[in-house]
């Protein structure tokens, strides 16, 4: 499994138009922990599991992270998500690439 990047989570944070806080609740993690991932550039740093927890909340509320032409984020529809977001627009599909961030 390639690893997301933290330009990946800031880009699914704006998909999703989530805070870092609602990141951080969503992911079950504290808010000065994603504040400090999301500061530095590259794969996301520090323990294992508090990146796949963040990884996975972000799956869950509809995110796919894609690498087949650079890195990439993806917003799927409302009906193909595990869960539904906890906030912004609904059964919207929406790209960002990250490339260059």
């Amino acid at each position: 499994m390639t690893q997301i990047t933290t330009a990946m989570v800031r880009a699914a944070r704006a998909l999703l138009n989530w805070t870092q806080d609602d990141l951080a609740k969503a992911a079950e993690v504290s808010l000065p922990t994603v504040k400090r991932i999301e500061k530095y550039p590259g794969p996301i740093g520090g323990r294992a599991d508090t990146a796949r927890a963040i990884e996975q909340a972000l799956l869950d509320a509809g995110i796919e992270f894609t690498f087949d032409r650079g890195e990439g984020v993806t917003r799927l529809a409302e009906g193909i998500r595990k869960s539904p977001p906890k906030s912004g627009p609904k059964n919207a599909r929406k790209s960002v690439r990250t490339s260059g961030c």
